[in-house]
């Protein structure tokens, strides 16, 4: 898996900032459960953003576990939103082409 640029980043953000949180994280912290609804939730849309209802102070703990239980890109943490990237694996069901 390849490291997004700095120029991806932006244009991924650009695109995830209309978009609402898909997945929450509650009082019951980074489970099984919610690294599953993250899975299906970027493999259905590849650009899912994640919102953090509890363990606020905590958010850059679960980051590692997220990113490594989903296969998942970082794009951004702002507020106490995570957005999340990962390219579908069929080229023509992508919706997001990255530049260069």
């Amino acid at each position: 898996m390849q490291v997004l640029s700095s120029k991806q980043k932006k244009y991924l953000k650009s695109q995830a900032h209309p978009l609402k949180p898909m997945v929450q994280i509650g009082k019951s912290g980074v489970t099984p459960q919610s690294i599953q609804s993250i899975e299906t939730a970027l493999g259905q849309h590849e650009l899912v953003k994640v919102k953090f209802i509890a363990f606020k102070e905590d958010k850059e703990a679960f980051l590692d576990v997220i990113l490594e239980g989903c296969s998942a890109q970082f794009v951004s943490m702002i507020g106490h939103v995570l957005t999340l990237y990962r390219e579908h694996e069929e080229k023509e069901k992508q919706k997001y082409r990255l530049p260069e």
